[in-house]
């Protein structure tokens, strides 16, 4: 099992544990135990079911993700050799392991309503009680012919243990539920439930004196049973356990109502811990009518305890260093930060990240791995003061939480780095493994805690990023948290929220440039270009936030704006005149789009609008090219075979192959406006090869950029195709656009008369 897997397991073991021991319904508990084998498994292909046994019978206790039809039709079916996987396996008290349901005869009254719910094979394992019985069954079903892997295996044999337990949880707490209601029924039945139960019930009177004593398990008393009755408890328990007693005895006579509350005693079974219950009896003893009395019921939860502080273990420890986990760390990181905020103390965070040790836990493995960073780990405690701390995070990083004894923030930044300075000391021996040595350095980033301080999240974060500016120095060194690196990584994340908030109010519109013959001067297309119309700043320019946008994911949403209005300009135009019904609008195509199925998306929005695909053009750039080739090339065919026709954005200033220009479908190029802009300064060279290669390749050619009436004079003189630029007109609203059209329209029909 690789370590994946197993703190995968772990985790969901740790999970499952936690949902059994508080909740108190069963196959709430069976659920969770199912979603998370489902969950580990990964496949998509694979369902948990879990059966509970009555009276041998099997009945639905959880299969979150088995079609209702199938758990009804299996619902109440007889164990036995031949009842599926199963029954079979209650019937055995043996796991059944079925590889292909189609072909086993146990599946031979079962196999129609199995296949026809895509079930193919199915592994079952009886559920046992502490006692032996079985009392269910655990299996996993799969949507095709599988045989089970030893980490399969394993995960049945984790999660079908702790099935039994929840199953025998609810089973006691059921016992113990019925047990309280007869109690409640009938006090003179008092004997009879409680000679039954684990627990103990002791009857005191007010003054302390044992008038009865019952239960199961005498051992868990002080001394023998006929000894105890009839004596008072002080000459049986030392004083101060007597003082204790006796106030809780008062609390329940006083309230009159039960008191809950724990204790602990040495017993004849040893040290254990009871959960008490104390309650008012009335009429306890026929000839003492007047007298009240006291049921004091005793039940051992020692083992309950011990549980609790193993699930403690796994909930704030890490299992393979034994060192504070990250959430015993940001609560007490919350805990310094709220001392700082009240001026009590100032603290520190040092982020410690081991330098290249994913390097040696790849190459050597993860067992290798592990032992080191239990090495590094007592390495790393030597170094600190007793009040500190030192977790483990996840990986080969550990975070220390220095604690400060005052407020003086200069003496706390002192003791950071001298604590910082002994951790990369320690660190620069070597470490012996197995009779081999390795050489292991940390890289240190420190945040100081004092007032300003917010939030524990926000205050790792920090640490985290001087760490990796420690590392940029080349490591084995500490660096402080840089407000200034901060202040730029606060404004992205501003920016980001801004963007988001944007999105939901209609901020972003697409401005379109239009695009002309210069020989004609007729408008031949145009190009979408997205602009943020901000109601405090105004219009922002898209190099301003697409960069931001192609980092954050937001991207995606940009475009499907950007798309949406272009094919809603489209039906403008058509309407607005059938001569404008051949113009085609170009709009940019992000690089992290080809990393998703572009093709789908974009031909169902088209449809969607009910637009042609040759009415768009999708400009993509050269430095989409560089990485992924081949998968790109293979989308544009779909895409072109679809109808869309292709431009190579600001062409020139990037990869700029003609190895490449001969494998894309493409329909146009567009000269980037730098190259334009030199025609006036420098001459035309660059731009008459690039004119010269594309009429070679029958490519519509388009010049962006255009302003000046001799950039224009010279393109038309060198038969271009399209012009666009500032000379020609500025981006403008889709409404606007339909007005320049359509007066661009008149002004060549005016020119022809």
């Amino acid at each position: 099992m690789d370590q994946t897997n197993l703190e995968s397991l772990l985790q969901a073991q740790r999970s499952v544990i936690e949902k059994i021991a508080l909740c108190d319904d069963l196959h709430s508990s069976l659920d969770h135990i199912s979603t998370s084998v489902e969950s580990l498994i990964h496949s998509g292909k694979a369902y948990c079911s879990i059966l509970l046994l009555r009276e041998g019978q099997l009945f639905h206790g959880a299969s979150p993700n088995l079609a209702q039809s199938y758990c009804e039709a299996i619902d109440g079916i007889a164990i036995g050799e031949g009842a599926g996987s199963c029954g079979t396996a209650a019937f055995r008290k043996a796991p059944v392991i079925v590889s292909d349901i189609a072909v086993d005869p146990l599946w031979n009254d079962f196999k129609d309503i199995a296949l026809a719910n895509d079930l193919r094979a199915c592994w079952s394992t009886p559920v046992l009680c502490s006692e032996g019985r079985v009392v269910g069954t655990f299996a996993i079903y799969y949507a095709e012919p599988m045989t089970p892997s030893d980490w399969h295996l394993d995960l049945i044999t984790a999660f079908t243990h702790l099935s039994g337990v929840a199953i025998e949880k609810d089973q006691m707490a059921c016992r113990v539920r019925n047990l309280v209601r007869e109690l409640n029924a009938s006090s003179g039945k008092l004997e009879a439930l409680v000679s039954v139960l684990p627990d103990l019930a002791l009857i005191f009177d007010e003054e302390g004196y044992y008038v009865d004593i019952f239960g199961a398990d005498l051992s868990l008393l002080l001394a023998d049973r006929d000894y105890m009755i009839g004596k008072n408890m002080r000459e049986i328990l030392y004083t101060e356990e007597v003082e204790s007693i006796q106030r809780v005895i008062n609390k329940t006579l006083l309230a009159d109502e039960v008191q809950v509350f724990e204790y602990t005693l040495k017993v004849l079974k040893g040290q254990r811990v009871f959960e008490g219950r104390s309650a008012v009896i009335h009429n306890y003893q026929a000839d003492s009518p007047e007298k009240k009395h006291i049921l004091w019921m005793a039940r051992d939860i020692t083992n309950r305890k011990e549980d609790e502080l193993r699930i403690q273990q796994l909930a704030f420890f890490d299992p393979l260093t034994e060192l504070p986990n990250r959430r015993m760390l940001l609560r007490d990181l919350q805990t310094a930060i709220e001392k700082a905020q009240s001026r009590k103390m100032v603290g520190a965070l040092l982020y410690c990240d081991l330098d290249k040790f994913k390097r040696i836990n790849d190459s050597l493995g993860h067992d290798i791995g592990d032992a080191l960073l239990r090495k590094v780990a007592n390495r790393l405690k030597p170094a600190l003061r007793e009040q500190d701390l030192i977790a483990r995070i996840g990986g080969d990083e550990f975070v220390v939480l220095l604690i400060g004894q005052n407020d003086n923030l200069d003496t706390m930044e002192h003791e950071a780095k001298v604590v910082s300075g002994r951790l990369i000391e320690n660190m620069s021996d070597t470490f012996r493994l197995n009779g081999d040595e390795y050489r292991i350095s940390v890289s240190i980033g420190i945040c100081m805690i004092d007032k300003q301080c917010q939030s524990a999240e926000e205050i790792l974060r920090r640490a985290d990023i001087a760490m990796y500016q420690s590392k940029k120095k080349g490591g084995s060194q500490y660096a402080f948290h840089n407000p200034v690196l901060q202040s730029i990584i606060d404004q992205r994340l501003a920016m980001e929220r801004e963007i988001t908030t944007s999105l939901v109010r209609g901020e972003f519109v697409p401005y379109f440039q239009p695009q002309i013959c210069p020989a004609s001067g007729r408008l031949v297309g145009a190009e979408a270009l997205i602009r943020w119309n901000n109601p405090k700043k105004g219009i922002i320019r898209p190099d301003h936030f697409i960069p931001l946008a192609e980092q954050s994911g937001l991207i995606f949403e940009l475009q499907e704006q950007v798309l949406r209005h272009t094919c809603e300009l489209i039906r403008h135009l058509d309407a607005a005149s059938p001569e404008l019904k051949d113009l085609s609008i170009a709009i940019n195509i992000s690089a992290n789009q080809f990393h998703g199925d572009i093709a789908q998306t974009l031909i169902g929005m088209v449809d969607q609008e009910q637009i042609e695909t040759s009415r768009l053009k999708l400009e993509i750039t050269e430095s989409m090219l560089m990485n992924d080739m081949d998968e790109v090339v293979e989308k544009m065919h779909a895409m072109k075979a679809a109808g869309f026709r292709f431009s190579i954005d600001d062409f020139g200033t990037g990869y700029s192959s003609l190895a490449y220009l001969h494998t894309l479908p493409i329909d146009e190029l567009k000269i980037d406006r730098s190259f334009i802009d030199q025609i006036d300064v420098e001459g035309s060279a660059i731009v008459d090869t690039i004119l010269s290669l594309a009429q070679s390749m029958n490519l519509v050619v388009v010049a962006e950029g255009v302003e000046t009436a001799s950039q224009q004079a010279h393109l038309a003189a060198r038969n271009i195709d399209a012009l666009q630029g500032y000379l020609i007109a500025h981006p403008m609203s889709a409404e606007d656009f339909v007005k320049w059209s359509l007066e661009s329209l008149h002004s060549q029909s005016d020119v022809q008369k």
